[in-house]
């Protein structure tokens, strides 16, 4: 009986003795020994995971939460929007009504007037239109400025902007197998809206969009390219065109799929009925 004692005490000892070893390596092996620095708490690791984003198939709910992350610091630190609130809402009410007849209508979208004389327009992903007042000012009636809506309506549509992302995490190796992280996914998403310029197919597939999505509300389609037309005539390019394929080649395209017969058939042709709604922009 004493002998049983003896072994079963001592086997008693061992196992606790190997349990204290594998606890040992184990948070070793988490901890890391020795340390250079202090181990970084579980609860941040999961928020830091919480923040990772896969581009590869981000659903619309994300894309539109990254979009507002992306329209807050541009709005922040890199544009001024415009504070007419009458041509705010005008702009709105042209993209709102483009928006139910483009191929995504069912996410919400975002359209907005920068405060700047610089020709352009651009779009973020999740919904996110900007249109310059000089790009405004340039246009000649509403029809040409819904051509311009409607062509960023086609960017969103396509989720170009997600693609760009993706294309500039990875040549810059910042995407992992977990996803991208949501801060630097947003610094991306700013340099994409200011300074990356679209594919040529990119722009071609927003043109052809944004023409059908013009058509299908009944604008005239000929606005589109007689606004091309007018800018590529202007002395120096606008920044609208300079960072896009060959002006000359968007208007072939477009005039191939514009019936002739039909190109000014729509509405928005008015000249003096957009400019009264413009009058305010100085």
């Amino acid at each position: 009986m004493i002998d049983f004692l003896a072994n079963f005490s001592a086997q008693l000892r061992r196992r606790w003795l190997y349990g204290m070893i594998s606890m040992t390596i184990t948070l070793g092996l988490i901890m890391g020994t020795p340390r250079p620095a202090p181990a970084i708490p579980i609860i941040e690791l999961l928020f830091r995971g919480i923040q990772l984003i896969q581009l590869s198939n981000m659903s619309d709910s994300q894309e539109v939460s990254l979009g507002s992350r992306i329209n807050q610091q541009l709005t922040r630190s890199e544009l001024k929007l415009y504070s007419d609130r009458a041509v705010t809402e005008y702009v709105n009410q042209i993209g709102q009504k483009l928006v139910p007849q483009s191929d995504r209508p069912n996410i919400p979208y975002v359209f907005q007037v920068v405060d700047m004389d610089a020709v352009n327009a651009f779009a973020t992903m999740g919904g996110y239109v900007y249109v310059t007042k000089g790009l405004m000012k340039t246009a000649d009636n509403e029809a040409q400025l819904a051509s311009v809506i409607g062509h960023e309506i086609g960017h969103i549509a396509a989720r170009h902007a997600v693609e760009q992302m993706r294309q500039k995490a990875l040549e810059a190796g910042l995407a992992s197998a977990a996803g991208l992280d949501r801060n630097t996914a947003v610094n991306i998403g700013v340099e994409l809206a200011i300074n990356r310029p679209n594919s040529r197919q990119a722009e071609f597939e927003a043109d052809q969009k944004g023409l059908v999505n013009l058509e299908r509300v009944g604008y005239a389609p000929s606005a589109m390219v007689a606004f091309m037309e007018k800018l590529q005539s202007q002395r120096s390019v606008p920044t609208f065109l300079s960072t896009h394929p060959a002006t000359g080649d968007r208007i072939e395209a477009l005039n191939q799929e514009i019936d002739p017969a039909t190109a000014n058939s729509g509405t928005g042709l008015d000249t003096a009925a957009y400019r009264s709604k413009i009058s305010s922009i100085r």
